[in-house]
């Protein structure tokens, strides 16, 4: 079977003939197979038998990229995009959203759903995330039987069982199609640090028979010598020249440390030239993007150290990066300009940019609460991107090491396969009660709470997740947002605020609000939003805003403990500057925040303010939250596709 002008192959052309018998699917198959086709397949069925299909995807980016895709294949009037930052064209056939946006107009019960025909989950094993599965999960369980599912993932060891979590709720049969086997093999292997490429058991070896040092506790001297020719430790510079001699370039460098991926990039950048052939036309892709952007954007260190980096053939790429210079750095790698990429995992989610050669600095990772090993499905997501089809025999992932300190058992087990299987992280929210008790009765509650994947996989677990939800509905009743059985204005303010739902409105429900400045409100929205990080600082000025806040915060102490004067004091300059029109080149003069990280805060702050403009029956409110919105939302924060 073709489609595309690409011969299919068997796993492809099994998923398509299950769609074509109407039956929901689940794709377990390896990074790199060509998943993508049977959702282009399932859209490209749904326009020519006018059906409507939704398009989810676990991050905004993704849905972004997804958006200018299909739009340049269908056009403007066929293609809309829904992610919380931006709607285009909500009624066009085919819908691109976050995942997160699909599940909240499932709660909602937002007629669009009705006349749906099919929704595609990509990189669906996001349901195994502890943050974010809840959502996933939800997506599922609150979708009308009517609608068909495509579930594309990574490899999933127990697909079956999660398959058959998706028929008892749906009551429709859902097939499973599994392909293990990719186009390029990979072929993995380590980076000692004092011995260069090795196995994992040539390691081992060297360690038994004490080849590295091994340092005293407190003391810091060697036990053993070791020979003197692998005293100097190599660093991934060495790993790159000698990827460089064997002809294993381009690569992509995973590093778990946004940082680390710009210092590593110019490190390497002003040793060597990667494309000493392609100057001119490196220099001309960059012009043509720098004619395009905004002069302070062009002044930014980042971007000058990037556009370094690119005319040597280095690039780097990660979340606290602008989308701008994502875009450039994503075209060069496209346009085979880039020999090496320093990346954090991000570009591994859904950019369908492959290389010969992955290599990991490390298989740990800071994950926002500890410093811990990867997953094996992580290793495997980021690793997969190795091995262009068509191209390369194999794909070659190599892990820069240094034994003295390596768990050799954790890192065996995250390298030899994708065996981790898919496990709910379900969580129970105010949100979700509230939304449940507004559009079902108590029995059809009760049946929803036991159709979460945590109670099919865990025997048992209904009667813990029922006691879960009526003590909720009793804390409910008891803060008022319950009358009974329904829901008071509390509540129904509640019910459209999907994250600190409960501080968002015992704050925005009180006579509080009266006395709050539309400045203020931004700075409590961004206190909540954000995300300390090491090594990020912040400018300090006199903050009356945050001051006066305190005060009037004091007689609702019981409620508003979570805010804490110093973060608030820490953040005013630079919510205020932008707030007052300043120039976003300000903005870094005032804190250490990477140039995306300082566009994402802002942006999530926005998020919020749109909920509280649908959630809120106060038209003072509405009206302060709207001033907010025109202030903060321009110039470079503002989302254009």
């Amino acid at each position: 079977m073709e489609f595309r002008g690409l011969t299919l192959d068997r796993f492809q052309v099994e998923a398509i003939d299950f769609v074509d018998k109407h039956f929901s699917v689940v794709v377990s198959a390896a990074t790199g197979t060509g998943k993508t086709l049977i959702a282009d397949y399932v859209i490209d069925r749904s326009f020519k038998r006018g059906q409507k299909v939704f398009y989810t995807s676990p991050i905004k980016a993704l849905s972004n990229q997804k958006f200018r895709e299909f739009k340049s294949i269908y056009g403007e009037d066929a293609v809309g995009i829904l992610t919380g930052d931006v709607v285009i064209n909500p009624n066009a056939p085919l819908l691109i959203m976050t995942t997160e946006i699909y599940r909240n107009m499932l709660l909602a019960e937002d007629p669009i759903t009705d006349d749906l025909n099919a929704v595609i989950f990509d990189e669906i094993h996001y349901l195994g995330d502890i943050e974010r599965g809840t959502i996933w999960e939800e997506s599922i369980i609150f979708s009308p039987n009517h609608i068909r599912f495509l579930c594309l993932s990574a490899t999933i060891p127990n697909a079956v069982e999660f398959a058959a979590w998706i028929e008892s709720i749906q009551k429709n049969e859902v097939k499973v199609v599994v392909e293990n086997k990719r186009a390029v093999p990979l072929e993995h292997g380590f980076f000692d640090n004092r011995y260069g490429i090795s196995s994992l058991d040539e390691i081992r070896k060297r360690k038994k028979q004490g080849m590295y040092p091994d340092l005293r506790k407190g003391r810091g001297r060697r036990k053993r010598r070791i020979p003197e020719t692998s005293m100097r430790k190599l660093t991934h510079i060495d790993l790159i020249k000698w990827l460089k001699n064997k002809g294993r370039l381009p690569c992509i460098y995973f590093c778990f440390n946004r940082l680390r991926t710009e210092e590593k990039a110019a490190a390497i950048a002003d040793r060597i030239d990667f494309i000493p052939g392609k100057r001119a036309e490196a220099k001309k892709l960059i012009g043509s993007f720098m004619d395009d952007m905004d002069e302070g954007i062009k002044k930014l260190k980042t971007t000058r150290t990037l556009i370094r980096c690119l005319e040597r053939g280095v690039g780097f790429h990660h979340a606290g990066i602008l989308p701008v210079l994502k875009e450039l750095v994503e075209r060069f790698f496209a346009e085979g300009l880039l020999s090496l990429l320093y990346a954090t995992e991000t570009f591994a989610v859904g950019i369908n940019l492959p290389a010969k050669t992955v290599c990991f600095d490390s298989l740990e990772k800071y994950d926002g609460i500890q410093f811990r090993h990867l997953k094996s499905k992580e290793y495997f997501q980021c690793g997969g991107r190795a091995g262009r089809r068509g191209m390369d025999k194999v794909g070659y992932v190599y892990t820069y090491m240094d034994p003295e300190f390596a768990d050799m058992e954790q890192i065996s087990r995250i390298t030899a396969s994708d065996s981790e299987p898919l496990e709910s992280q379900y969580r129970l929210s105010y949100n979700t009660i509230l939304n449940m008790i507004a559009t079902h009765s108590p029995k059809e509650r009760e049946l929803i709470l036991k159709k979460s994947l945590f109670a099919y996989q865990t025997a048992g677990s209904n009667a813990e997740i029922l006691e879960e939800y009526h003590k909720r509905v009793a804390k409910l009743q008891e803060l008022e947002y319950l009358d009974g059985d329904k829901l008071t204005g509390k509540g129904r303010f509640a019910r459209k605020i999907y994250q600190y739902e409960l501080i968002l409105t015992e704050l925005f429900t009180t006579t509080i609000t009266n006395d709050l400045t539309d400045l203020q409100i931004c700075l409590i929205l961004g206190s909540l939003e954000f995300e300390p990080r090491p090594r990020i600082t912040f400018v300090q000025k006199p903050t009356p805003a945050s001051n006066s806040l305190m005060e009037l915060f004091k007689p609702y102490h019981e409620i508003f403990r979570f805010f804490k004067k110093s973060q608030m004091r820490k953040l005013e300059p630079m919510v205020s500057t932008w707030y007052n029109g300043g120039e976003f080149a300000h903005l870094l003069d005032l804190t250490t925040m990477p140039e995306g990280d300082i566009i994402r805060f802002f942006r999530r702050i926005i998020d919020i303010l749109q909920q509280i403009i649908k959630a809120t029956e106060d038209d003072k409110l509405r009206d302060s939250v709207r001033r907010c919105l025109k202030e903060i939302d321009r110039d470079i924060i503002e989302v254009r596709l």
